[in-house]
């Protein structure tokens, strides 16, 4: 018997992710997005089916796979009138890929359950360029017998997998993964900038200091941009920024201490006034070049 899918969202990450799924397993899958044009531009590339709800793509499907904005659009599309959830059979798994709050996780877990049905959360790291080449890093919670059966699916997307808990520690996890990101894009930011002021070559600095305990993932894609003082890809300030409101508000709940992250979040919103709202997360070294 052939799985039926259905992928609601097909933002910037969302299209290429659900185009992976398609492409790579031939799976009988619908879609759904608010903009209904996007979702035909994505049927004329990789197949499947439109659907003019969520409820009417998760009809009657074994995987409803999700990538949306933010806790309102999830719950809009599991909760709302028209939502997955009111047509999702018993014994189907939802696999939530949005960067949302551990609360809405917990919630939409414990509803799925009084329905029958599985709930994943999953949110990805990789960006862009992770999601179009299939290299995403996926972090989950939920109970272990729904995460087995989404694992193999979500590896047609992904380098890495993996449950990290009960439902809301993936979300907890990308939290985690976000917290760790501001810090080193604003001291590798700092970095050129000093280094630049100070006369240095620093497409020759990079080229050293990355092979050492400075290297990083940010260093070794986002440097020659950042000296270039071009920003128009990859993760925007303003998602950084919802998730940063995130982690901090987490972070008030569990009591732990984000001073960097606090003061990173500040930053951003000082490019946003720039106009910098869809610019790349490494368009902090932007504020100190001004």
């Amino acid at each position: 018997m052939v799985l039926k899918t259905a992928w609601i969202g097909l933002g910037v990450m969302g299209y290429p992710m659900a185009g992976h799924l398609q492409r790579k397993t031939g799976l009988d899958m619908k879609v759904y997005n608010r903009t209904a044009q996007k979702a035909e531009t994505w049927i004329a590339k990789d197949q499947g089916k439109t659907a003019t709800t969520p409820a009417a793509a998760a009809a009657d499907a074994d995987f409803v796979f999700a990538c949306v904005g933010n806790d309102d659009d999830l719950r809009q599309v599991t909760l709302g009138t028209d939502g997955a959830f009111q047509a999702m059979k018993p014994g189907s798994i939802f696999v939530d890929h949005t960067t949302a709050s551990a609360n809405v996780a917990r919630e939409l877990h414990a509803e799925a359950q009084k329905r029958g049905i599985g709930f994943v959360d999953a949110p990805v790291s990789g960006g862009q360029a992770g999601a179009e080449n299939g290299l995403l890093t996926v972090m989950c919670g939920g109970g272990e017998a729904d995460y087995a059966k989404a694992e193999p699916l979500i590896m047609n997307y992904a380098k890495m997998c993996k449950r990290l808990g009960d439902a809301g520690s993936g979300q907890l996890a990308k939290m985690c993964n976000q917290i760790a990101i501001a810090g080193l894009v604003q001291g590798l930011a700092e970095s050129i900038q000093f280094g630049m002021k100070a006369g240095l070559d620093m497409e020759q600095v990079v080229e050293v200091i990355s092979k050492g305990a400075a290297g990083s993932w940010q260093m070794e894609n986002r440097h020659k941009t950042m000296i270039a003082g071009k920003f128009d890809f990859g993760f925007a300030a303003d998602w950084m920024r919802k998730d940063l409101g995130i982690c901090l508000d987490e972070a008030r709940k569990n009591k732990s201490h984000l001073p960097v992250t606090a003061l990173v979040d500040q930053f951003y919103s000082e490019v946003q006034k720039m106009g910098g709202s869809r610019w790349d997360t490494s368009s902090l070294i932007a504020r100190l070049m001004r």
